[in-house]
């Protein structure tokens, strides 16, 4: 039998959202899949019974090679401040900034992985001003270098795995750390940004329930309206690469299922806009951010002939809570 697959969970500047979504797992749930695969939590500060000294000490033993540590997972953004000193974050009981344990056991680690849109670049967490100078493990918003610096990589040879999402889904974590645990990723398998091609190689737009609406260009006006929510609504689903329409959340939602536009929270720095989230900016009258490999000229010219061939039905239906007018029933045979 092979040794289990070790990994080491830490939680720094974030929500905890990202545990909440993995423990939402199923078909199998969570424990039986890592089970599974041979993955064996060490510690974890939700799951895990061990507190204070217990965790402490499992550390030192990590850090002093009695335990193989495969996989560090860190969810939260790492915190710099102030002054790069990291003391706006101690690890209880230590009276250490997270940012030097982190960094530690990243030096003895098989793999990194950031949980998580703020692990991977910084996310919410370091919206704004950002007085707590919160950053990724190897992104500070869209550059390279963040807690870990530029030119990191793990003993195993790749840099930081951003499993990126706000939260993310739990399949995507779990899938990342069995591929990790059967040598099945490498660097070729992670995109621009260090995201698992697995699900970030898909668009949201991907199986949207409401792409009827979107090739017609029948847009909503208002939230719950049934239309598509891009041209005015500020869905960047057709921008955003994650596969949330076709590996559905709970078993059967995503944001867009649910009447809320897609906010990109896969992408680095989608926190900042740089505009209300449930609007579209525009310039005379043409969205800003267009379709993924989409010239804005084909854009106008499709949208044009899209909305000239809008039928009734759509066109009704895109500013209504609930179909008014249903497909026409045809007979195939009478074609």
């Amino acid at each position: 039998m092979s040794a289990p697959f070790h990994i080491l969970w830490l939680q720094s500047g974030g929500c905890g959202g990202c545990t909440m979504s993995l423990l939402c797992a199923e078909a199998p749930d969570l424990a039986t899949t890592l089970a599974g695969a041979g993955i064996r939590i060490l510690w974890h500060p939700t799951l895990s019974e061990e507190t204070g000294a217990e965790a402490v000490a499992l550390f030192a033993r990590i850090l002093a090679g009695e335990i193989p540590l495969d996989a560090l997972c860190v969810e939260g953004a790492l915190l710099r401040g102030p002054n790069g000193t990291g003391r706006f974050h101690i690890l209880a009981g230590t009276d250490r900034p997270m940012l030097e344990w982190v960094r530690e056991l990243a030096a003895v680690a098989r793999h990194v992985v950031a949980v998580g849109t703020c692990a991977a670049y910084g996310g919410v967490t370091a919206a704004g001003v950002n007085p707590a100078d919160a950053c990724g493990l190897q992104y500070d918003g869209r550059r390279r270098g963040g807690a870990l610096g530029v030119e990191f990589r793990a003993r195993g040879g790749l840099p930081v795995v951003n499993v990126a999402g706000c939260p993310t889904h739990p399949n995507w974590v779990t899938e990342t750390l069995m591929l990790l645990s059967a040598g099945l990723l490498a660097e070729p398998d992670l995109d621009v940004y260090g995201r698992p091609r697995f699900y970030a190689d898909y668009l949201v737009h991907h199986g949207c329930p409401r792409n009827e609406y979107y090739e017609y260009k029948a847009s909503a006006e208002k939230m719950s309206d049934l239309g598509c929510m891009m041209e005015h609504l500020g869905c960047l689903g057709t921008q955003a690469h994650a596969d949330c329409n076709t590996r559905l959340w709970n078993g059967e939602g995503s944001c867009t299922r649910g009447g809320y536009a897609c906010i990109n929270c896969t992408a680095p720095e989608f926190e900042e806009p740089g505009h209300a989230f449930l609007d579209t900016p525009k310039i005379g009258g043409i969205p800003v951010g267009l379709p993924t490999d989409m010239p804005k000229a084909w854009f106008i010219a499709l949208s044009s002939l899209a909305k000239a061939a809008t039928p009734e039905r759509l066109r009704r239906n895109a500013t209504s809570d609930r179909v008014l007018t249903p497909p026409m029933v045809r007979d195939i045979k009478k074609r």
